[in-house]
């Protein structure tokens, strides 16, 4: 399945995910993404810098999950079930997952948010 297709993506959608996706990798977690990609074209390029992660610097491809929030317990079972299958694509595809997450949960705060200033409890 396309991963545009995965995340629920209407075309218009994608080009503006994919910047909001580069922008949060490249800032917050430091992994220098520059130019405009379509989200396959992110997983790529994310596909590789992790694969290069996994060779050269193990322990901050963890601390870089970990901060991620990534699911420690789906990614061992995910990376079970498709031995075989290219362990740097499988987290490229949950970090990609999981950034969608965090930005789709911003935006409906930003909508439901009326702009009191007041606390919402």
């Amino acid at each position: 399945m396309e991963l545009a297709q995965k995340i629920n993506l209407t075309s218009m959608d994608q080009e503006e995910l994919a910047k909001s996706l580069i922008t949060e990798l490249t800032r917050s977690y430091g992994l220098e993404l520059a130019g405009s990609f379509t989200p396959e074209q992110l997983e790529t390029l994310l596909t590789e810098k992790i694969n290069g992660m996994i060779r050269n610097d193990f322990d901050a491809l963890v601390q870089l999950l970990y901060r991620i929030d990534i699911n420690e317990a789906r990614l061992r079972q995910l990376l079970m079930e498709k031995e075989g299958e290219d362990a740097g694509r499988i987290m490229a595809r949950m970090i990609i997952e999981r950034q969608t997450q965090k930005i789709r949960t911003r935006q409906e705060f930003k909508a439901t948010d009326p702009g009191s200033g007041e606390e919402r409890w």
